[in-house]
């Protein structure tokens, strides 16, 4: 299982054996128990029960689990079934794009029997998978002859992007590289909050970097109580940094990505306002955590997280006594370089340059442009995971275990894709999607492309508290959303926009995500005052996201 390793703050205790997820939030290795604490001795500020333990009941000592994504789209898929039978079957006249034509929707009849609906019901992951849609009856099956229904080419992108993930990080490149840039800073408190919040939205709005960030809690904690800052600081540095990347994902392959593959639209569409949101909602966010810092640095009485003992004593030993980290190594800066290209290619491949540079949707494509999709970008991790190995010489069989183990660590959310594409197989199969589009389609019809456009970002917000998995919730909305846009004027792509901006802003704060309640718990600061702290920021958000939905609508 791996060499044993130091027991870390994030470690916990499982069937009478200490496991460590340091080196990355989804792998264990077993590491020696913590030493008991020496009289007098202080307590690491950092000490504390796992993360992704729940808090327990004081009353009875049982802990209350919230149900995985996984289990919350079982219980949708049977709901959606049931409900199937009470929703009367209806469908739309379709353009030859497939899309649904205004003012055409008539009621059908379905001629499925009950064990017809039953067998979809069963089949229902098989179908979210690789199920093949009828052209001549619309309807999806394993062993029909048509189009791929199902969601295999985003099932195997997001196993390619976890393997590449986690070679990087079996290397410690990104580690290393993001201890350096705290150690160099650290005499510039704000400059170091802005630039370490700035790293991690990036990577949340290229790829996702959320659940990560648990690992930098150790490096990121200890450093701003050396600075003078409180806890709350290192909280919303590293939660609010990589969360409001995630919620302004430009390219983000499980936010976006999921999202405009199930709406039908490349994932560049939208890239320039998804871009411009990006810019301005991380000044903002930025702006916001440091304003904060610098009002607990000047008066520590100001501090909504407290201080716990030995916390003021770092902030008097100041940032001159922490340790350099090792400089980064000749194979770390290689790793790190290729990193960079990867996602520069990425983002190269899959935009639409002659749309994105004349304003124009139909233009014809330029020469150089790729128009990739998730096979190509699939194929394309799978091959810088094996460059990355090959350049942190890893060797065949380490290599070849860091791809198997990152496939493996990122099977649910691949799994949580294929399972709401199975519940959209069982409402086309039973004939209901129209019927819904219909009945949304009068609230929608009468009003404006930009109350269109904030009424799907409204709608979306208690659908990401129930589906806290990004690719889950966008592959389960996205099919009746996207088509939507057709009859409000607006295009699918800013649909997706308005879909993970929802969420994207619930997951800044919703205890249902180990991003959260992870963090909080790692720093020791208390939820309830993580809500005090971020509620303004969440409440500025909201506007400024339905202003660029606004804008969007205008000039779409």
């Amino acid at each position: 299982m791996g060499e044993t390793i130091r027991c870390a703050p994030w470690c916990r205790q499982e069937r009478g054996k200490w496991i460590s997820t340091a080196a990355f939030p989804y792998e264990t290795r077993p590491c020696a128990p913590p030493a008991p604490r020496r009289p007098g001795e202080e307590e690491s500020p950092l000490e504390e029960e796992s993360p992704l333990r729940e808090p327990a009941d004081e009353r009875t000592g049982r802990r209350f689990v919230f149900p995985s994504a996984l289990t919350v789209l079982a219980l949708v898929t049977v709901a959606v079934w049931a409900l199937a039978f009470l929703v009367p079957p209806g469908e739309y006249d379709r353009d030859p794009d497939g899309r649904p034509v205004d003012g055409t929707y008539h009621r059908v009849e379905t001629g499925q029997s009950f064990a017809d609906r039953l067998n979809d019901l069963f089949l229902s992951p098989v179908n979210g998978l690789y199920g093949i849609q009828d052209q001549r009856t619309g309807l999806v099956g394993p062993d029909l002859t048509g189009e791929l229904y199902g969601s295999a080419g985003v099932f195997l992108f997001v196993l390619a992007i976890g393997a590449f993930i986690t070679v990087v990080f079996a290397t410690g490149a990104l580690d290393a590289g993001i201890a350096r840039l705290a150690h160099r800073l650290r005499t510039r408190g704000a400059l170091l909050i802005a630039g370490v919040m700035l790293v991690f939205s990036l990577l949340g709005t290229v790829e996702g970097f959320a659940e990560e960030t648990l690992g930098f809690y150790g490096l990121i904690v200890p450093l701003m109580l050396a600075l003078g800052y409180d806890r709350m600081t290192a909280t919303g540095t590293i939660i609010l940094g990589a969360g409001i990347g995630v919620l302004c994902s430009t390219v983000n392959p499980f936010a976006t990505g999921v999202a405009s593959s199930a709406a039908d639209v490349s994932l560049g569409d939208g890239i320039v306002l998804r871009a411009a949101m990006w810019v301005v909602l991380t000044a903002v966010t930025i702006g916001y955590v440091v304003r904060y810092a610098g009002r607990v640095r000047a008066d520590p009485a100001r501090s909504l997280s407290g201080f716990r003992p030995g916390d003021r004593e770092r902030a008097a030993a100041g940032p001159g006594r922490s340790q350099e980290p090792p400089a980064l190594t000749g194979l770390q800066r290689a790793v790190l370089v290729l990193v960079v290209l990867v996602f520069a290619f990425m983002i190269f491949s899959v935009v639409p340059w002659s749309s994105a540079l004349t304003g124009d949707a139909a233009a014809p494509a330029y020469g150089f442009e790729l128009g990739w999709s998730f096979p190509e970008l699939a194929a394309l991790f799978l091959v810088a995971s094996v460059l990355v190995g090959v350049v942190a010489r890893f060797g065949e069989q380490r290599l070849s275990a860091a791809v198997v183990q990152g496939a493996a660590d990122f099977i649910a959310p691949a799994l949580v894709i294929v399972l709401a594409r199975g519940v959209t197989v069982i409402m086309n199969n039973a004939r209901v999607t129209d019927t819904v589009l219909h009945a949304v389609e009068g609230v929608v019809r009468g009003t404006s492309s930009g109350v269109f456009a904030v009424l799907v970002f409204v709608v979306n917000l208690p659908l990401a508290f129930l589906i806290p998995s990004t690719s889950g919730h966008a592959t389960l909305a996205m099919p009746i959303l996207a088509p939507l846009a057709d009859f409000a004027g607006v295009s699918r792509a800013l649909v997706v926009t308005a879909w993970q901006s929802a969420s994207g802003w619930m997951n800044l704060w919703v205890p249902t995500t180990a991003v959260t309640i992870g963090g909080v718990t790692l720093a020791k600061v208390g939820y309830d005052r993580y809500l005090r702290f971020v509620w303004p920021l969440l409440a500025l958000l909201a506007v400024l996201i339905c202003g660029f939905l606004l804008l969007g609508a205008a000039v779409g």
